[in-house]
């Protein structure tokens, strides 16, 4: 089983992107390849993918704000994982997580706080960006962390955008630098 798992639901495919640009900065940083988890339309996932999340040292939340929170189908899963916080058997793995939206602001920050809550609940470390963000007057929309997210990774796509025109491609590649620092962290943090 691999170190790293990426779990994530995805209602247009923007999300899915920035998932697959966070696995494709994992195998950057550490030539393996991470256990990617799409969480179904109906906010399952089968006992194969949980039995991978088990056996990670890393877990990466990903899912799409909604209405200033996860989507209900993340937290569907959330709400699945109880019997594993029951029992602590995520504690003590790393943790970090991804959020993309329609605006712009789009109160990103509430669904990444929900994220870390989960994190903590389940008495994981949680891991944020670790980037500087792009401010200045030269910055421009396709600059690494842009959008200026420092607890977890935000990108932003227009509502009326396909998931193959976004996100941009600035918040992809911050997602794969975010990646890459995961798995960084991975390979430093102590097997349990």
């Amino acid at each position: 089983m691999p170190d790293l798992a990426i779990v994530f639901h995805s209602g247009y495919g923007h999300t899915a992107r920035l998932a697959e640009a966070v696995r494709q900065g994992v195998a950057t940083a550490s030539g393996a390849s991470p256990h990617v988890i799409p969480i179904s339309a109906d906010g399952s996932v089968t006992p194969e993918q949980w039995d991978a999340l088990a056996a990670a040292r890393a877990i990466v939340f990903g899912t799409p704000t909604y209405m200033g929170g996860p989507s209900w189908q993340f937290k569907k899963f959330a709400e699945g994982s109880s019997g594993i916080w029951a029992a602590q058997g995520w504690k003590d793995k790393l943790a970090a997580g991804f959020t993309n939206s329609g605006s712009m602001n789009g109160d990103k920050a509430s669904t990444l706080s929900w994220l870390v809550t989960l994190a903590m609940q389940h008495g994981m470390i949680w891991a944020g960006t670790g980037l500087l963000p792009a401010n200045k007057k030269a910055s421009v929309r396709d600059d690494v962390n842009y959008l200026g997210a420092f607890t977890g990774l935000m990108a932003q796509s227009p509502a009326d955008a396909s998931a193959t025109e976004a996100p941009p491609g600035g918040d992809l590649a911050t997602a794969n630098v975010f990646g890459q620092r995961i798995a960084q962290l991975v390979a430093t943090w102590p097997r349990a």
